[in-house]
């Protein structure tokens, strides 16, 4: 089975279709923009340095983050890292043509620096095309040997 995560709908297990490239880097994001996570510091200071793999997320928050601006950027990898094995995909095809471009973290519960589980609730803004829209969902997380790792919805998932 062949699944293409754009819409970042649904979060499965099925396997996506294999690619050999797994970064696709937005030209819009370099390491002095901003970073995509809406935090207020640079990509290079924030969020690529989990992506580059220098330190892992400290929070579940911080995985949610750092999850986005992967999307943002096409950093499959880090995504298929960052997720649970039990719920992962084998693979991971991005749409190149879905932009992400706003987070906001709506709620959080647990999840901090001496925690090991934890649920994270965002708001994703995306353009595709013409169409802007949003996706709204309520994350798991778990931490294991001392990494977070994103395990799925906890409820369904709210795309608008």
């Amino acid at each position: 089975m062949t699944s293409k995560v754009g819409s970042w709908s649904p979060w499965s297990r099925r396997a996506c279709s294999a690619r050999t490239d797994l970064r696709r880097t937005d030209p819009r994001v370099s390491s002095v923009s901003p970073c995509p996570c809406g935090l207020p510091a640079s990509y290079q200071s924030c969020c690529a340095r989990f992506h580059s793999g220098a330190v892992l997320a400290p929070t579940a928050e911080l995985l949610m983050r750092a999850r986005f601006t992967a999307f943002a950027v096409g950093d499959a990898g880090y995504l298929l890292k960052s997720w649970h094995p039990d719920t992962r995909p084998r693979n991971l095809t991005l749409d190149a043509d879905q932009h992400w471009v706003r987070l906001e973290i709506l709620g959080s519960l647990n999840g901090g620096l001496f925690e090991v589980e934890g649920s994270v609730e965002f708001r994703a803004h995306y353009r595709e095309g013409g169409h802007s829209g949003s996706l709204q969902e309520n994350s798991r997380f778990v931490r294991e040997n001392g990494a977070w790792l994103y395990v799925g919805p906890l409820s369904p998932v709210v795309i608008d």
